[in-house]
């Protein structure tokens, strides 16, 4: 099956998102979006690795050999997730202590591997790494979407902002795991609604 480049890259937000179409890396999504800056960064930083591994699974795909590729796979992810995970202690050492050890388990992350295995591995390197990079910044996009839903909700601030023009009680449940749970889900009932309109219309 061909792929544009264009599609290559704008599946990722919509019509394969990872959160809201393949419910994949439901493990940070739910645990590190208590705040727009917490998701943002998680999905930065799995961005990060998804577009080098599969870059590099793209660039070696024909020689790596079929009966050992999961490991391969594995030791690709691991090397980009370390980097990642030592850029954000040395120059972000409370960030990186906030997201405590969600950002290490970006090696298990089905989403990376998922990309490698099913794309990366059967096309260049140029699709690949738009495949990734869409894939990366739709998964982005939508921590952020539910971290500023939790943060606003939970505790009247956007990127740790006050907002001080609204009046209500903060709703504490949102920004614990029963509020994640809450929130994702009428997120994807709402994705999964404005989809079916936007089918009928076309």
């Amino acid at each position: 099956m061909k792929h544009s480049n264009f599609n290559c890259f704008a599946k990722g937000f919509w019509r394969e998102s990872p959160t809201f179409v393949q419910i994949l890396g439901m493990c940070p999504t739910l645990a590190v979006t208590t705040k727009a800056m917490f998701g943002m960064s998680m999905g930065l930083a799995t961005t990060f690795v998804l577009i080098f591994s599969c870059t590099v699974t793209s660039i070696f795909r024909k020689i790596i050999p079929v009966q050992i590729r999961i490991v391969i796979f594995t030791i690709i992810i691991a090397t980009f997730v370390t980097i990642a995970d030592l850029f954000l202690k040395a120059n972000f050492p409370a960030l990186s202590k906030s997201l405590g050890p969600y950002v290490p388990l970006i090696v298990v992350n089905c989403i990376i591997f998922g990309r490698q295995e099913a794309f990366a591995s059967k096309n260049v390197v140029s699709k690949s790494f738009l495949d990734s990079l869409g894939m990366g910044l739709g998964f982005t996009t939508a921590l952020i979407v539910l971290g500023s839903i939790r943060e606003f909700f939970g505790s009247k601030t956007f990127f740790n902002i006050p907002i001080n023009f609204v009046n209500f009680e903060n709703f504490l449940i949102i920004i614990l795991p029963t509020g994640a749970f809450f929130t994702l889900g009428f997120l994807i009932g709402f994705y999964n609604w404005l989809n079916r309109k936007l089918t009928k219309k076309a």
